[in-house]
């Protein structure tokens, strides 16, 4: 019933996010910094009650081994947001960073040595290549996301591809350094074993001053969703800036927490099933209700990045595995 229960709070809390996030990014996409900033609010004050019971109780892993994972965790969560500032749209955003397994083996090819075999290197360069179609069908089409107003200069085509090309830069860095995080989870890992409810408390609460260098971003993308357009809700009106971002932060802890519990409770193979479909319809959600632009190119793309990623996890051969009886396995051995 947990499991059952986690999946399903996965695919809601996952998908819900998403939606809460594009809904915020279409009215506001300057809103990145202030979106991450809360979402690391919320969960930090989260752990502070369950996981640290108030500081009093002492973390496993040192404070100095957690803030390299900090700093990495911090850029990669502000890039991601932020590149949404550089007329990245919503599907783009999500087949990028479902390039995590192709910078993972990268990563850990220079860094670890690491030698894979040939069905990795084929998913690998599956991921890449879908992911390099979709950058260009895109780059031939850039839009720019500002909201034009009475009295802003609309950008010209040359300005908006600049801008598009950094937030591509954005999305590229925050990929590789997130994959960089990943090998140096592992190594903390190995030395003090998993704690991943602490690691999530950590990595969310030691960033929180590294915000007030972005404070005047944060704070003027704070009167925008208080100066929205007020939705009414149960007779009270709430600007629907500030009802996008409430449903944000909450679906956003929803979503880790479940999937805390999935690795916990589960294998590894329902963890990946579950992610693969949750991003899966995600972004079929995207194109659909919020009218995105999505051309065959990008479906060719979108397909070789997911079937790249299934082929990487080896999914089918262990799900084929785990519905055979041990009579039929001992056979096959």
């Amino acid at each position: 019933m947990q499991v059952a229960l986690a999946i399903s709070l996965v695919f809601f809390g996952c998908c819900t996010n998403v939606v809460f996030l594009e809904l915020l990014i279409k009215e506001d996409p300057g809103s990145g910094n202030l979106i991450t900033f809360a979402q690391f609010l919320l969960i930090s004050l989260e752990g502070f009650i369950f996981t640290s019971k108030f500081g009093t109780v002492k973390p496993r892993i040192g404070i100095k081994d957690y803030m390299i994972l900090v700093v990495m965790f911090f850029l990669t969560s502000v890039c991601n947001n932020y590149a949404f500032d550089f007329n990245i749209p919503m599907p783009l955003h999500m087949i990028f960073r479902a390039g995590s397994l192709m910078a993972n083996m990268i990563m850990g090819i220079i860094i670890l040595k690491k030698q894979y075999v040939f069905s990795k290197y084929l998913s690998v360069f599956m991921i890449t290549l879908g992911i390099i179609i979709c950058t260009i069908v895109s780059g031939q089409e850039v839009k720019s996301t500002q909201k034009v107003t009475e009295n802003s200069i609309p950008a010209t085509p040359m300005e908006t591809f600049f801008w598009w090309t950094l937030g591509i830069s954005l999305l590229t860095i925050a990929l590789f350094i997130s994959a960089r995080m990943g090998l140096y989870q592992e190594v903390l890992y190995k030395k003090y074993g998993k704690h991943p409810q602490e690691a999530l408390y950590y990595t969310h609460l030691l960033p929180l001053p590294f915000f007030l260098t972005l404070a005047p971003n944060i704070w003027h993308h704070t009167l925008i969703a208080i100066n929205s357009d007020p939705i009414a809700i149960l007779g009270i009106l709430i600007p629907k800036n500030i009802l996008y971002l409430i449903g944000n932060i909450i679906t956003q802890y929803m979503c880790i927490s479940s999937v805390f519990i999935l690795t916990t409770e589960c294998t590894s193979l329902t963890v990946t099933l579950v992610v693969t479909l949750r991003k899966f319809i995600s972004l079929l959600f995207s194109i659909v209700y919020f009218q995105n632009s999505f051309s065959t190119y990008h479906y060719i793309g979108t397909a070789l990045v997911f079937i790249g990623t299934i082929i990487f996890t080896e999914v089918l051969p262990k799900l084929r595995e785990s519905l055979q009886s041990p009579q039929e396995i001992k056979k096959i051995k």
